[in-house]
């Protein structure tokens, strides 16, 4: 199995429903801070606390263009925590088909016996 340790602190990041709700604003393309913090009923100093930890974390990259601070999101950062979800899922998936497979055979045998 893989080491996941980098996607610990994405999984922190997304945690959180205001991280969740710019990471879904940033999945519609760059934008600036200030368009970004509008939704927030938040002081900018707290907001910036969350892009801060978004940044920090690999999910998004910001830059200066000109006066402006653009913000934009990372998406190999998503798809590696999106491929270690998958393959949860999958494993998840084996085990509850063999539980099911089992369940079918006892239940076959019962009515075998009932027989």
């Amino acid at each position: 199995m893989a080491n996941y340790f980098p996607l610990d602190p994405v999984f922190l990041a997304l945690g959180d429903p205001t991280r969740r709700a710019i990471v879904c604003r940033l999945g519609l393309g760059a934008a600036s801070v200030k368009e970004l913090a509008a939704p927030f009923a938040m002081a900018l100093p707290s907001f910036l606390k969350h892009l801060g930890v978004l940044e920090r974390c690999g999910l998004v990259r910001s830059h200066k263009q000109g006066r402006v601070r653009m913000c934009e999101l990372e998406p190999a950062t998503l798809q590696a925590a999106e491929t270690w979800l998958a393959e949860q899922r999958a494993i998840w998936e084996a085990r509850t088909d063999r539980l099911a497979a089992y369940v079918e055979a006892l239940h076959a045998k019962e009515n075998h016996n009932e027989q």
